[in-house]
């Protein structure tokens, strides 16, 4: 059974950085493509990075060149670095597993989900 947990959110002032992390269990990192998703207060979920097993990432465009998706097989964890935060980067913050035979895009429709984890920028 798949169980994903994330970690590190927090409050961080403009300009600043926080690292997310999600472990797995009963799942390997790099077996499948993971992805991080955001979702503001009122807004629509919104897809943020994605993983392939293979290490290949992609991007949303309003992330890209500030946000870094990586995974440690080691850990057996995954990471989102966010660097030079906005306060439109404020959201609930999730990390999720695409499942088998996925595409791995941006956003794309993810199969296992962990429960959030809180990020405030001001």
């Amino acid at each position: 059974h798949v169980q994903l947990v994330e970690s590190g959110g927090g409050s961080v002032q403009a300009g600043g950085s926080l690292r997310l992390s999600c472990a797995a269990s009963g799942y390997t990192v790099s077996s499948n493509c993971m992805g991080w998703f955001r979702q503001a207060p009122g807004k629509e979920r919104e897809g943020v990075a994605a993983i392939r097993s293979n290490g290949f990432t992609r991007y949303a465009d309003s992330v890209k060149g500030r946000f870094t998706i990586s995974q440690d097989n080691a850990k057996n964890a995954l990471y989102l670095q966010m660097n030079n935060m906005k306060p439109e980067d404020t959201a609930m913050y999730y990390c999720a597993v695409e499942g088998y035979d996925g595409s791995c895009r941006v956003g794309g429709d993810f199969d296992y989900w962990g429960q959030g984890t809180q990020v405030t920028v001001s």
